[in-house]
């Protein structure tokens, strides 16, 4: 076997990788690809590698100064690797700096130092020296994850770390030998361009009299007590911060940062502020130059500017001025750019496109930039060489992308992108084109005449899928194409053909892969087919059957497949085989002998011979020759080299095996691409072997091999090719002329997709009408496939050969379908009993039971799907019904008013659970052997003490303690079922166990408040269930009246409403449901049979019944007449009535009279039966009112009550929440305790890390200084022992050495960057910088130890000792420079740990202070107690505002301070109350006094009026003659007998005129009977008038009672509406008078003392 190493070389690589394109000097760009190294002349546009021999390469970065590159490989625990360039020698190899992988490396600008950081899991940052290969020091950040590394191009020992959330500073601190790293991050803006401020974490106090305590942190109130409490924000503070995307450090040390959103921001390293930089507004194309989202993915400094660039792929040069930039040039990629890198002489800028294109930007002239390299940065799918393969070679990539590559040198000729997703392709041997698969089933044909524009000639539709394979024989005659539905085709592939397609076989199952065999010199082509069979276990990945067929050349000139595009079996000689093993890849091997296989279990090759003669079975099995490992990892896949000697395995470790056909034994193995991103994807040989071109998966590689020497095998390959071109270069011009005159191909729509359209939009019409005649062939689809299309011709070849007889058929079908239509026209005009169903017409009854059965199976999945939501909202309606019904042991109800719109709801109460049952017991059991203990307590103290005489003072102050009760313990929950008895005194909840109690028991009472209220309200619920009923009754009893009366009147007709019986919610009655209700097969049955049933007793009820059809015929249908009865009664007329009244007898006129006398005496009694009706129905009416009435009245007491309640319930509530609060504040001091207490023993612990670290230091830099100071000693003795040195020669010789011994030479100083274009200008040398300047100095010293520089008359020997000894001065001098910057870094290490330790001690002062200050405070809140009150309106003396007294700067004082204010302004009150009372006695008697004389004027007034009236008294006639006459009762009674006298003649003259009016009478009663007999006839017409009379008012009433009861039913609504205005007003008043009273009262008691005992 020969050396694997040396037998293939990779030529050249393509690939970019975006995101590592950086300049290695001035000339040269360099990028990382897959397991290469690339590195790009941009003046001669030359390709040099570097293969990572370990794998792929990982991490990447460049040195421009010490032109090395550094990169690490991807393995278990890598490697960094240093490189120098061009020579590529390993400089150092660093190990130990990761588990897993690198993700970041950084060298420093000048300097030994390279920055690493490694990804997953220990993301650390380690510093490297790596000129020595040695780690200084390391650091891991696990909490964060960065994506940029960065090193201060000014301070070496600087560097930044960044990513999409964060930014980072850190500083490298030495001490001599010792390196620390020191993280200083920087605090992000937010969106808007503000600079969030940082709270300190500490607690504040208010000064208010209200105290509810300290307020803390917000982490304190989270209840964070571990590191993460310093950093924790509210979601609903926080705000979105800038998300960085690049940086770059500015010429000041300062860092440049640009984020997504496109801000641009500027930070301080030395103090890590934030500066948002803004844009000036420029005029000039301002949308263009503006910076917005995704505008800076990548920066870049240079001496003109900052080079910004984005995913819009401008690149942009800003200058920065203050806190403003401007943007001052811009160019266009026409791509988002991804990466951007400076030269080392800052004249050149590559630029990187997210399509693989590589730029180099002059900076100077940008019309001049050169575009390197214009790939394609996806992921190639599959490469081939182009014909021979000597010259190009094509890719293609996923969407399309085909890419002309030159062999020679790499480089991209030409392109066409297909637009499409692909999935293969291959190059035709025997012409310039190529065949591509897409997902859509498609074949394009590209031509490759022309290599710089590639174009389409033809398209072909094979599938309905993708294409999967594409295989051409070696011969290019045949194109064979594979897919996962097992169809094989078979195209001609000369394109003076028109790569027609010759026919297809089916393998039966997915195609894995294809091969083909042939010779020169053969004139068939032997096929091998992979196949997965269908219905294989999916499990199982890979193939188990092999489908081998022949394709003689002759079917080229006249194709042997059948109408249908199919070609028999045994026309291509197709035989089948099994194996054993699942394979993923099987090739035939020479001759068509053997087959070799990829196992898709295990990566071995196996090797199957083909049995010459197959037995008779279907399938044979093949049995396995050998077995032969084929690569690392598997599965891989399989190609036969184009002699059929080699047998290239490529698989996912990335390798290309190459091993021997016949023995299988490897002979080279050349490592192409790494397993990390999946290993090879394709691989092609070109037609002489000599190459070989590879394409990975994931890593956008492409890599052309070459054999390197002309070895045996080289040889055998070389010979076939050359035959093989011999033989196709007949045939090839030809070809090549024919694609030559294929025209361009083009898309070209169908217009038979909108006609489909249109004739399936039409609508069916289910009548019965004549169809047409006309038969429609089959149309093609839009886009067919071929077999679509032979399908197609087929079908229109049958039809034209078979036209006559199916002409006649149609005929035939033609008169049935009219037969049966005019059957159905009959039958729609027959009885419906006669009538046949529509489907009994169907003649077609396998259509109508498959419609049935899929009808059927619809409905039942339909059925199915109800039944399942049906089902999840049943479980749905379970659980709510559980929640909020079942769990609750008082359902929640309300009671509604009869005339009000009062509604009082219940208390829905829970079943109380046995926790909370326990915790109730346990507290009272607490409560109870307190009481115990206390009073055993007060027994021991007041033992000694004996009952005085101020037993009856306690007496007194309990009782008034009693009277306090209700106002210290704030709330009215005693009086409405609440047992307070029990509870703690609101002024001694101190600790958290007992606001914990008081809170159980606080719930315990609203628990009875509520279920007292429930009792209540339960009673009135059954209360109003009776008046329901009662009324119900009574309405019934009226309603019947009313039927009696024939009158209608609304009626009250309560009902229960919804939220009364909440259970009716629960059930569905049927008027609820809309829908009509499914019935089952069984429940119609049951239906029906009721139905029946039903039926057959109404028909034997309505049989004939003699009993009761004679008593309808004599007695009406009843037995006696009820009472009830008489308004329906009447008295039959006579029969003569119909007669005149002239043909009457006498009989007859009694008759009448008597049937006159029955009709008044039945209307009298039915008019006093109606007044009784009446005068029922109206009592029934008042009871109702009555009765409804007082329920009301009760309902609105229950009402006022539940407003009680609801105040008493939140009266405890509100202590519950003042407890619930108090606790939360004390959790949240308890937690800032936990926090301090935290944060203190970390800092104790740095304080004893910075104090040990600070003393060691110390010691070191004591121990350093003491050197230095002896070397500075020993510099001195150099210098003060040089004249004793040489004090053998003369003092002027002396003299003169001493002056050559101080002088020094003048070294220039060296500088790393020496061009005016850096932005940097000089930097910090280096250690190899300064090592260069000693050795600089030492040569300057030699020249100063040249002999002319001699003093004369010196020897020579003098010379030699002083050169040694001012070389041993110059040493000493350069010792103690170096040392002294040492010492002096030493001494700012230590002063920087010192200040460490100092703040750590300060820290650990104010955590402790703060410590103090919260004890004090979490003492004074477990003092200070919210205590509430309940006080009246004159106890609280507070200000009101908007109604709501302010307690902001109330006080609560002791009643004693109160009582004794009130004694002495009661002392007071007295004493002025007395003297009031002297003044008003007196002033009393002054007015008695004053009375008295008013009443004598008064009197004396009056007597003089009456004499005045006697005085002036006349006297009349009467009065004289009762004054003169003596006997005046005698003269009276003479007057009375004249007067009898008289009367006695007017008796006469009366007696006399009745005799003349009894004569009068006489002659009227002659009148009157005269007038009766008019009257007779008079009554005959007034009876006729009474009918008709009695008809019409029979109607009005009717009416007008209707009308009448709507009028006075509106009158009194509007009687009610008026009187209940007038109610609502007089309430009003009233309330507002009783606000004005108590208005009034409230300023008299602020105006006068109270005199009265204030009460609590």
């Amino acid at each position: 076997m020969d050396d694997p190493d040396c037998s293939l070389e990779v030529r050249w690589v393509q690939g970019l990788n975006k995101r590592n394109v950086t300049f290695m000097n001035d000339s040269t760009v360099c990028y990382p690809c897959g397991n290469f190294i690339v590195f790009i002349d941009a003046e001669t546009r030359k390709q040099s590698l570097f293969q990572c021999t370990t794998g792929s390469i990982g991490a990447f970065a460049v040195n421009i100064t010490s032109e090395v590159v550094a990169f690490s490989d991807q393995k278990l625990k890598p490697d960094i690797y240093v490189y120098t360039y061009p020579g590529f020698v390993k400089r150092a190899q660093l190990k130990g700096g990761a588990e897993l992988d690198y993700s970041l490396i950084a060298f420093s600008y000048s300097g030994s130092f390279l920055a690493s950081y490694s990804s997953v899991p220990d993301h650390t940052l380690t510093i490297w020296n790596w000129y020595e290969g040695i780690p200084l020091c390391s650091r891991s950040e696990s909490s964060t994850i960065f994506t940029s590394l960065t090193f201060n191009p000014f301070n070496t020992f600087q560097l930044c770390l960044s990513n999409e959330t964060s930014i980072c500073v850190w500083n490298i601190e030495v001490c001599d030998t010792v390196y620390q790293l020191q993280a200083l991050p920087v605090r992000l803006p937010n969106e808007e361009g503000t600079i969030p401020v940082e709270e300190e974490e500490r607690f504040h106090t208010t000064s208010n009299l209200s105290y509810y305590g300290p307020l803390m942190p917000i982490s304190s109130i989270a209840g964070l007590v571990d590191d993460s409490a310093g950093t924790f924000i509210p979601k609903e503070q926080r705000k979105p911060v800038v998300s960085p995307s690049s940086h770059c450090w500015s010429s000041a040390s300062d860092i440049y940062v640009g984020c997504k959103g496109g801000h641009l921001l500027a930070i301080n390293s030395e103090t890590q502020t934030v500066t948002v930089l803004s844009q000036k507004q420029q005029s000039e194309d301002s949308f263009r130059i503006a910076l917005r989202e995704g505008s800076i993915t990548m920066m870049a400094l240079h001496r003109d500017g900052l080079y910004i660039a984005g995913s819009d792929g401008i690149l942009r040069r800003c200058s920065i001025k203050g806190t403003e930039f401007k943007v001052e040039n811009c160019w266009d990629a026409k791509e988002p750019i991804e990466s951007i890198s400076v030269s080392a002489n800052y004249k050149m800028l590559s630029v990187a496109t997210s399509k693989g294109s590589l730029y180099l930007y002059n900076t100077h002239r940008p019309e001049d930039t050169l575009k390197m390299l214009s790939g394609y940065s996806e992921d190639w799918l599959a490469a081939d060489f182009v014909t021979t393969g000597n010259t190009y070679c094509l890719t293609l990539g996923m969407a399309g992308d085909m890419q002309v590559w030159s062999v020679e040198d790499g480089r991209s000729i030409g392109g066409l992108n297909l637009n499409i997703q692909a999935t293969c392709m291959a190059c035709c041997p025997s012409s310039h084109y190529a065949a591509v698969g897409s997902n859509t089933g498609h074949v394009y044909f590209i031509d490759l005449n022309n290599i710089e524009t590639p174009r389409i000639i033809q398209r072909t539709r094979l599938y309905h899928l993708s294409v999967k394979h594409l295989h051409f024989d070696q011969q290019g005659k045949f194109l064979l194409t594979g897919a996962a539905d097992g169809y094989i085709f078979i195209l001609d592939a000369r394109p003076s053909c028109s790569f027609q397609v010759l026919g297809c076989t089916v393998a039966g199952g997915d195609i894995l892969s294809l091969s083909t065999l042939s010779y020169v010199d053969s004139q068939q082509v032997k096929t091998l087919a992979l196949v997965c069979p269908t219905g294989q276990n999916n499990e199982e990945e890979g193939g188990t059957r092999l489908v081998l067929f022949s394709l003689p050349s002759d079917i080229l000139i006249s194709s042997r497949s059948d109408d249908r595009g199919m070609f028999k079996d045994s026309v291509i000689l197709k035989c089948l085989y099994e194996v054993e093993q699942p394979l993923v890849s099987a090739v035939l091997g020479s001759n068509a002998k053997s087959v070799f296989g990829y196992s898709s279990y295990s990566p071995f090759i196996y090797k199957f011979l083909i049995p010459e003669e197959t037995s008779a079975g279907p399938v044979v099995f093949l049995n396995v020759e050998r077995k032969v490992r084929g690569s690392r990892l598997g599965p891989g896949s399989l190609i036969l080299s184009p002699h059929h000697k080699w047998l290239a395995v490529s698989a996912k470790d990335g390798i290309l095996y190459l091993q021997d056909s016949y023995n299988l034994e490897g002979f080279a193995q050349p490592c192409c691409h790494s397993y990390h991103t999946g290993g090879i994807r394709s691989m092609a040989f070109s037609l002489d072997g000599h190459s070989i071109v590879t394409t990975g998966i994931g890593d956008g590689t492409l890599v052309y091999l070459r054999w390197k020497s002309n070895i045996d095998k080289m040889k055998a390959s070389f010979d076939y090719g050359y035959l093989l071109k011999r033989f196709l270069s007949n045939s090839m011009a030809s070809a090549d002329e024919a694609l030559t005159r294929m025209s361009l191909w083009s898309f070209q729509p169908d217009n038979s997709t909108g006609q489909r359209e249109e004739l399936e939009d039409k609508p069916m019409n289910v009548e019965v009408t004549t169809q047409d005649d006309s038969y429609t062939n089959p149309s093609l689809a839009a886009d067919p496939t071929w077999l679509d299309q032979k399908m197609i011709k087929a079908v229109n070849e049958e039809t034209q050969k078979y036209a006559s007889e199916k002409k006649k058929l149609k005929d035939g079908v033609k008169e049935l379908r009219q037969t049966i239509q005019a059957m159905m026209r009959e039958n729609e005009s027959l009885p419906d009993i006669e009538k046949l169903d529509q489907q009994e017409f169907n003649l077609d009854t396998e259509e109508q039971e498959r419609l049935l059965a899929e009808s059927e199976q619809e409905v039942a999945r339909v059925r199915k799907e109800i039944e399942l939501e049906n089902l999840s909202k049943q479980y749905l309606r379970e659980i709510i019904k559980q929640e909020c019904w079942d769990s609750m042991a008082v359902k929640g109800r309300s009671i509604v008013a009869f005339h009000t719109e009062y509604e009082v709801n219940n208390y829905p109460l829970k079943e109380r659970s046995t926790s909370e049952l326990e915790d109730f017991a346990r507290v009272l059991n607490t409560k109870k052997i307190e009481a115990v203990d206390l009073k055993a307590r007060k027994e021991i103290v007041e033992f000694q003490t004996k009952l005085g005489p101020d037993e009856e003072d306690e007496v007194e102050e309990e009782s008034v303690q009693n009277e306090e009760s209700t106002s210290l313990i704030g709330s009215l929950s005693d009086q409405y079922g609440g047992d307070t008895s029990n509870l703690y005194s609101q002024l001694a909840l101190h600790t958290r166990e007992e606001k914990i109690n008081q809170i159980i028991l606080l719930q315990d009472i609203i628990h009875n408040v509520k279920k007292a209220f429930n009792k209540e309200f339960d009673l009135i619920g059954k209360q109003k269930e009776q008046e329901v009923t009662r009324v119900k009754e009574r309405n019934q009893r009226i309603l019947e009246i009313m039927s009696e009366l024939s009158v209608q009147e609304k009626t009250l007709d309560p009902e229960f409403t919804d939220n009364e019986k909440p259970e009716r919610a629960l059930t569905v009655e049927d008027n609820e449901v809309k829908v009509q209700k499914y019935l089952t097969p069984e429940q119609k049955a049951k239906t029906e049979q009721l139905q029946k049933q039903e039926e057959e007793r109404r028909l034997a009820a309505q049989g004939d019944n003699a009993k009761e059809r004679a008593l309808n015929d004599m007695m009406g249908g009843v037995l006696e007449v009820k009472k009830e009865d008489i308004l329906r009664m009447a008295v039959p007329e006579p029969a003569f009535l119909s007669r005149s009244e002239a043909e009457w007898n006498e009989d007859e006129r009694k008759q009448l009279k008597e049937y006159e006398k029955k009709c008044k005496e039945l209307n009298e009694e039915k008019e006093k039966y109606r007044k009784v009706l009446e005068a029922e129905m109206k009592k029934l009416q008042s009871s109702i009112q009555e009765t409804t009435q007082s329920f009301d009245d009760m309902l609105t007491k229950l009402f006022e009550k539940k407003v009680k309640s609801e105040m008493v319930i939140y009266q405890e509530e509100l202590k519950i929440s003042n407890l619930i609060f108090s606790i939360l504040i004390e959790e949240e001091m308890n937690t800032r305790l936990t926090q301090l207490n935290h944060i203190l023993e970390k800092k104790r612990k740095e304080k004893s890390e910075t104090s040990e670290a600070m003393k060691t230091f110390k010691a070191q830099v004591d121990e350093f200084r003491e050197a230095y100071d002896n070397l500075v000693a020993e510099d001195k003795l150099l210098d003060r022992g040089f004249k004793k040195e040489f004090s053998d020669i003369p003092a002027h010789q002396v003299d003169q050495l001493y002056k050559l011994y101080k002088r020094r030479p003048r070294v220039q100083r060296l500088r790393t960057q020496t061009d005016n274009a850096s932005p940097f200008g000089d930097r910090p040398g280096s250690a190899k910088a300064y090592n260069e300047s000693i050795v600089q100095l030492m040569r300057a010293m030699d020249e100063f130890d040249a002999l002319e520089h001699m003093p004369d008359g010196l020897e020579l020997s003098v010379w030699q000792r002083f050169c040694l000894s001012r070389r041993s001065k110059m040493e000493y001098e350069q010792q103690v420079k170096r040392k002294a910057l040492i010492l002096a870094e030493m001494q700012s290490f230590l002063q920087r740990r010192v200040a460490e330790d100092e703040k750590t001690r300060q820290d650990m002062e104010n955590i402790m202070q703060e410590l103090n200050v919260l004890r004090n405070e979490k003492m004074k809140f477990q003092l200070d107690l919210t205590v509430q009150f309940l006080l009246k309106q004159g106890q609280v003396e507070v200000e009101n505002k908007d109604l709501i007294p302010d307690f902001e700067d109330a006080l609560l004082l002791h009643r004693s301070v109160v009582e004794d204010l009130n004694s002495t302004i009661r002392g007071l009150g007295e004493q002025k109350i007395a003297s009031m009372v002297e003044s008003k006695d007196f002033r009393k008697g002054i007015v008695q006094l004053e009375w008295e004389h008013k009443k004598i004027r008064m009197e004396m007034e009056d007597l003089k009026q009456k004499s005045r009236d006697i005085t002036m008294l006349r006297v009349s006639k009467e009065l004289q003659i009762f004054l003169n006459e003596s006997d005046y009762s005698k003269r009276v009674s003479d007057q009375l007998s004249v007067l009898e006298e008289t009367l006695n003649v007017q008796e006469k003259h009366h007696e006399k005129n009745v005799k003349s009016y009894k004569r009068i009478v006489k002659d009227i009663e002659k009148d009157i009977n005269k007038k009766m007999q008019a009257n007779v006839q008079l009554d005959k017409d007034l009876h006729d008038l009474l009918l008709s009379f009695s008809e019409r008012k029979h109607i009005y009433e009717v009416v007008g009672a209707e009308k009448s009861s709507e009028k006075h039913s509106a009158e009194r609504y509007k009687d009610l509406i008026r009187r209940r205005k007038l109610v609502d007003l007089a309430n009003t008043q009233a309330h507002e008078i009783s606000v004005l009273r108590a208005e009034v009262d409230r300023l008299r008691m602020k105006t006068f003392p109270a005199l009265i005992q204030m009460e609590y």
